[in-house]
């Protein structure tokens, strides 16, 4: 089978393009603790065989006059040790570089990706090969490793699954490139009332009369506070037991996720001394569209929604828990899911949108990204249970998943009986984090606490 050697963007990339800047690197972070110290050659060797079995991953991207695409290169992936600080700037313009990286540190293992080359899902897969296929080679007591990809598993990695589910036959003609996340943007600012993008059927002013700034009087609250002096972002790691974290959710009749946004806006509410009962509190959460779609693309197939909630003063945390639960299970409706996409999808072949010329998408993507930050308060993106076969499992104490923040968000991943939640945030406070612990334990779990050093003082000797 004759092998793509480009591919054009998919729906939910350009965004993160326009979005990109030296703090908000647009880079996320998966992390293996090992039982032992890493053996780099040996992890070197693993990548290699990984590396074959992803094409996506051969990747450098490049700027046409339109749009961006990716390229199929013939550059190799090198373990390094790990010596810059999380989420480094891995895509710089016009330089033909991987989108992804493999460091290690003490007994870690991680794999930073850039979010235009795949989303948590798709890097999870790589992820797990590459732990995989290491393990095998660290300890000779396991077996060959049998679980190659086939032919057609390594072509469908490519694909651009929001095409193949929401796009028209009769929109065949029209520019492969995605924009959904732009439109995405757009139809959140919808809700919260601020920018809108109107696409008639005779509309021919792309980017010009087609944007109509309205009136909102809602309040969403934004959190300012002292930034870290050099671009690292501020990471707490918390770790406590599944099941027992599940039990907590149970009883509020929730899902976990819920469960833990809704801990998470109640800590915000605690811990900010500015907060004032009438302002509202936004997270935007994404939606992995592979439990609703059949896909076996390694790259983006996701899309956000935003929950919000404005505190009142009889409001109670099962309140806010079913209040939030509702809006998720309304935004996940079939339906309403499917009907979304697939207007998204077809504005975004709209004739003016193909014929203009990139720098202008970028500077439009800017200000809509821009005016989108000013409806969301925080973020948070749950990658789901990452489960390794028996013994593999037995070599990794745990796992962990993690992004770089232009806001305080939180990532959660889980690892057998452990859950692990990563707060990231450009901030050097740590009073919400605090905030969400405490309550967490006066609930009567275990909770440990890791926190990395940011300031001159924590860092000491180290040089910004």
């Amino acid at each position: 089978m004759k092998r793509k050697t480009w591919v054009r963007l998919d729906n939910a990339s350009n965004i993160f393009l326009a979005a990109m800047t030296n703090r908000d690197t647009k880079v996320f972070r998966l992390t293996a603790e090992m039982t032992d110290l890493v053996d780099s050659k040996l992890l070197q060797q693993a990548l290699d065989k990984t590396y074959d079995q992803y094409l996506l991953y051969h990747s450098v991207l490049r700027r046409g006059v339109f749009w961006y695409y990716l390229v199929m290169s013939e550059i190799k992936p090198k373990v390094t040790a790990e010596i810059a600080p999380p989420f480094t700037q891995l895509y710089h313009f016009d330089q033909k570089e991987l989108l992804f990286r493999v460091i290690y540190q003490g007994n870690r293992i991680h794999l930073e990706v850039f979010h235009v080359l795949s989303d948590g899902v798709g890097a999870m897969w790589f992820f797990e090969d590459l732990i995989k296929e290491y393990v095998f080679l660290r300890h000779h007591e396991i077996a060959e490793n049998k679980w190659d990809k086939t032919l057609i598993q390594l072509e469908q990695q490519l694909d651009d699954s929001f095409n193949k589910h929401f796009r028209q036959q009769d929109e065949m003609n029209f520019s492969h490139v995605a924009s959904s996340a732009f439109f995405s943007v757009i139809e959140t600012s919808k809700r919260a009332g601020k920018v809108v993008l109107r696409y008639g059927k005779k509309t021919s002013n792309w980017l010009g009369s087609s944007i109509k700034i309205e009136s909102n009087k809602k309040r969403v609250y934004q959190i300012r506070s002292k930034k870290t002096p050099d671009n690292r972002p501020r990471i707490v790691d918390v770790s406590m037991p599944l099941k027992e974290t599940i039990q907590l959710a149970k009883k509020e009749n929730v899902s976990l996720t819920i469960y833990l946004i809704a801990l998470f806006f109640d800590s915000i509410r605690k811990a900010e001394p500015d907060f004032k009962q009438t302002d509202t509190i936004a997270i935007s959460v994404p939606v992995n569209l592979r439990q609703f779609y059949q896909s076996n693309s390694a790259r983006n197939f996701f899309s956000t929604v935003l929950l919000e909630y404005t505190y009142g003063e009889e409001d109670d945390f099962n309140h806010l828990c079913h209040n939030l639960s509702d809006q998720l299970q309304q935004h996940l409706e079939p339906d309403k899911l499917g009907q979304r996409l697939s207007k998204l999808i077809k504005a975004e072949y709209h004739p003016i949108a193909r014929v203009t010329l990139r720098p202008i998408k970028d500077v439009v993507l800017k200000l809509i990204n821009r005016q989108n930050n000013r409806k969301v308060t925080v973020a948070m993106s749950n990658l789901g249970k990452m489960v390794f076969p028996h013994p593999i499992s037995t070599h990794i104490q745990q796992i962990y998943f993690k992004t770089a923040a232009v806001r305080p968000q939180f990532c959660m991943v889980s690892f057998e009986d452990k859950l692990t939640i990563s707060f990231t945030s450009p901030f050097i406070d740590t009073s919400i984090q605090k905030e969400f612990v405490r309550s967490l334990s006066e609930k009567g779990l275990s909770v440990s606490v890791a926190v990395n050093q940011v300031t001159s003082e924590e860092l000491g000797d180290e040089p910004l």
